[in-house]
């Protein structure tokens, strides 16, 4: 189990008002090694936030930069602190001890806690937990993420704090040699609020010495001076009467110039608006002449009454073609159905049973007539030969009468016989009647075909007469030859709207070019040039008053600077204290020079002394340091980089395996990260007394690592939370497995939060 430490750690997160959290709370983490897993937008980034926030103040809104501010309240929250041999007794009841806390008091003697509300009011409650580091070093050192991992800002000031926090003394030697330098800063510095700056006093005394000297020269240059100024005052008002007639007529010549070039301007853009319109009027000819030999001359020309003419004409052609076609359509159907019963008739199976049956019935006819007769036939011949023979009249009688019966039996079957069918007359005389319905409805149609033909050639004629003879007969084609005929009459129209409309603008851009002539001729004449003139002239003429102008202020200058000159020594004349003066500053500067001069110098001692003790320190602990984060950056990269140095020049370089010198440039993202993450670690081991009750927060630094190095990186972090707490949060399952399998194979602790 990992040695436990007496200085408290971060236990739980109370989040009255921050970001998208309010009254939250998170924990309990544990002094070592604390993984906080959560998806995107769980809240991770937002409670790493929260941590700086409460220990070194609330950001300030600026640009796009996300300040967690919530709406409608302000934020708020705290840090509750524990130390580790408190922790069984209070694991039962830290909730309680939260929940009872509410408003940051009553907390348990063992928590120590860190309120923040408004930046105005300061960090509250136990502040001596973040006495020992500063802003800079928390987000250097202690907040961490990938874009942090890339570099180590101010690398020399932050190793130098770290390195000489446990110097023994009452402040950090680094903080002291800051404040030193910033003493010294202002002993040299040259800036007029540096009141203590020994060149500002150096020259401001030799200033002072050199006044003391003139004044005793200028009393006797005085008078002449006086006598100068008002011989001088005539001659300055002269010359600046002068100076002010040259300003007005260069004036009006740059004014005229500047109207000129606005009219030479205007001029170039009514040229250009002239031919735009001209070419315009003969695109919109040439589109309107093209436009009309896209269809024949006379529809291009028809009015819009002789269109709706000829397009009633073409509705009752085509109305007149639809009655016709529907005529067509009815005697073909009707030929079709008569066709169709005709067709009927001959393959229905009722007339092929008709006649089979009355082939069986003509049989059956045939035999009855041939058998029956011929059997009752025998029956009574015999009978009447045996009456006869024997005497018998009864015999003879029956014989007879079967005799007589079968005879008219047959008789009477004979003439069924060859008696006419009824039903067979009757389906000839359908059939009769099914052919002559059909052949009728034949001669209907090939008459209503015949003058759909004649119809189809008067609409061609007509077609051609109105001038659609393109259309081929087809009216549908008629009506989109005047359709297009239509479109082609309303682009022309447009056509020569757009040419009336060009040529009505370069009319008035030739109008407005005339006048443009008289006001150049006008504006000329007013500056006295010729009405020919152009701006090369007014240049010239420019230049030539320009001349007589410089020539003219400098001569007015070089009087407007004597007279001050001779103003300024008469005012110093009226001031004859003024070398009393002088001599008493003098003095006053000199004591304050030596004064100075004392101070600088025991500040340079001590500048000295402080540089001493701290290149002492680094040199006792930085090879321990890059020792360090060797070692970590080996374990990290499995030995494919073996050592972590400083040049000659004082910057990084890595070593790998065959003793190749890389800067950190040349390395991949990951393994420049990996190199940055080895250093913060090996500083944080070094100098563990910096910073003792705060965590070291880490958010997702391990989302570039491959798996193998980041199992590596896993063992540096669970190093680095033997000495101090450390916050990893992650979005990743397989980077907070890795933590936990590094904790267990090293049997150290590590505490597990799902948000």
């Amino acid at each position: 189990m990992a040695e436990q430490r007496s200085h408290p750690y971060l236990q739980y997160l109370r989040i009255e008002h921050f970001g998208r959290f309010t009254d939250h709370t998170v924990g309990p983490f544990g002094p070592h090694l604390n993984i906080v897993l959560g998806g995107n937008e769980a809240g991770k980034t937002t409670l790493a936030s929260f941590v700086g926030g409460v220990l070194f103040g609330w950001e300030d809104a600026r640009g796009n930069r996300n300040t967690y501010k919530p709406v409608g309240a302000d934020r708020a929250g705290s840090l509750f602190f524990a130390v580790p041999e408190a922790l069984e007794e209070k694991s039962s009841t830290a909730d309680a001890d939260l929940a009872a806390r509410g408003d940051g008091t009553g907390a348990p003697p063992e928590t120590f806690v860190l309120f923040r509300g408004r930046n105005a009011d300061g960090l509250q409650g136990d502040v001596e937990l973040a006495a020992d580091i500063d802003r800079d070093t928390f987000r250097t050192m202690f907040s961490l993420n990938s874009d942090e991992l890339r570099g180590l800002r101010n690398t020399t000031d932050t190793t130098a704090k770290l390195l000489t926090a446990g110097a023994g003394t009452g402040s950090s030697p680094a903080h002291a040699l800051a404040h030193v330098n910033e003493r010294l800063a202002a002993f040299t510095s040259r800036a007029a609020s540096a009141e203590q700056s020994i060149p500002r006093l150096a020259a401001l005394k030799n200033e002072l010495r050199h006044a003391q000297q003139e004044a005793s020269d200028q009393a006797d240059q005085w008078r002449a001076q006086d006598r100068e100024l008002h011989e001088l005052e005539p001659e300055r008002e002269a010359m600046a009467q002068r100076v002010d007639e040259s300003n007005r007529f260069i004036e009006n010549l740059t004014a005229a110039k500047s109207a000129l070039e606005a009219l030479n301007a205007e001029q170039e853009k009514l040229q250009e608006e002239i031919d735009t319109a001209r070419a315009a009027e003969a695109d919109a000819r040439n589109h309107a002449r093209n436009r009309q030999a896209r269809v024949p001359r006379p529809l291009a020309q028809i009015t819009a009454a002789e269109d709706r003419a000829l397009r009633d004409r073409l509705d009752a052609l085509g109305a007149r073609e639809a009655r016709q076609a529907h005529s067509v359509e009815v005697a073909r159907a009707n030929y079709a159905s008569s066709t169709a019963v005709y067709e009927a008739l001959l393959e229905t199976d009722n007339a092929a049973s008709d006649r089979r049956r009355a082939r069986s019935k003509r049989s059956m006819q045939t035999a009855f007539l041939v058998v029956v007769p011929t059997v009752l036939f025998l029956l009574g011949v015999p009978l009447f030969i045996m009456g006869r023979d024997r005497g018998s009249l009864s015999y003879m009688a029956i014989g007879a009468a079967l005799s007589v019966f079968a005879g008219l039996l047959a008789l009477g079957g004979f003439v069924t016989l060859f008696r006419p069918d009824k039903e067979g007359t009757a389906r000839k005389q359908r059939f009769d009647d099914a052919h002559w319905v059909m052949v009728q409805d034949k001669k209907k149609l090939e008459a209503c075909q015949g003058a759909e033909a004649d119809l189809a050639r008067e609409v061609e004629a007509e077609l051609v007469e109105v001038g659609l003879g393109a259309a081929a007969g087809s009216l549908r084609q008629a009506r989109m030859l005047l359709d297009e005929a239509q479109e082609v009459r309303t682009a022309v129209a447009l056509d020569d709207q757009r040419q009336q409309a060009a040529a009505a603008r370069a009319v008035r851009a030739e109008q407005r070019l005339r006048e443009i002539a008289a006001e150049k001729a006008v504006l000329l004449e007013r500056v006295g040039l010729e009405v020919d003139s152009d701006l090369a002239a007014i240049d010239e003429e420019l230049e030539h008053r320009a001349r007589q102008r410089t020539g003219l202020l400098e001569t007015f200058e070089s009087m407007n600077r004597r007279s001050g000159e001779l103003a300024s020594a008469l005012a110093q004349a009226r001031c004859e204290q003024d070398y009393d003066r002088c001599k008493l500053e003098t003095q006053q500067v000199s004591t304050r020079l030596d004064e100075a001069k004392t101070d600088f110098a025991r500040l340079l001692l001590a500048k000295r002394m402080l540089e001493a003790a701290i290149a002492t320190w680094e040199s006792k602990r930085q090879p321990e340091v890059y020792a360090k984060a060797s070692r970590l950056l080996a374990l990290m990269t499995e030995g494919r980089w073996t050592e972590v140095a400083l040049t000659a020049e004082g910057t990084l370089e890595v070593v790998d395996a065959v003793k190749c010198r890389r800067a950190p440039v040349h390395l991949s993202l990951g393994t420049c990260q990996q190199l940055y993450l080895a250093l913060r670690i090996a500083l944080l081991t070094s100098a563990d007394n910096v910073g003792r009750a705060i965590p070291i927060l880490a958010d997702d630094i391990l989302v570039n690592f491959d798996e193998r190095r980041r199992a590596g990186a896993a063992r540096a972090l669970v190093e680095l939370a033997e000495t101090r707490q450390v916050i990893l949060f992650t979005c990743h399952e397989d980077v907070a497995r890795a933590l936990k399998k590094a904790a267990k194979q090293q049997g150290r602790p590590a505490a597990l939060i799902d948000l």
